[in-house]
């Protein structure tokens, strides 16, 4: 079955305290190559059937209204995915 991939990032802008810890210990684990990480949301949305513009509006709309929030995030992907994107590693 198709899915609709839906990513969701904080604004640039907005402070991330969560991805501020990910990078902490990534630090004290000895992982030092990495300046910065922001923590985000992924939606998988199965699809019955045929995945139609219709469907994907659907989902962008969802994701815009109902998945995120537009005051602080922002969605970076709507995208169809397929079983074979999945089996490999997208």
């Amino acid at each position: 079955m198709p899915r609709i991939v839906v990513d969701v990032m904080p604004k640039p802008e907005i402070l991330d305290p969560q991805g501020k810890a990910i990078l902490g210990a990534l630090n004290r684990l000895g992982q030092t190559g990495f300046s910065e990480v922001r923590q985000g949301k992924r939606f998988e949305l199965v699809v019955d059937g045929e995945v139609t513009q219709d469907i994907l509006d659907q989902a962008r709309h969802a994701a815009t209204t109902l998945l995120s929030n537009p005051v602080i995030e922002d969605v970076t992907r709507v995208e169809v995915i397929t079983e074979a994107t999945i089996g490999a590693g997208e």
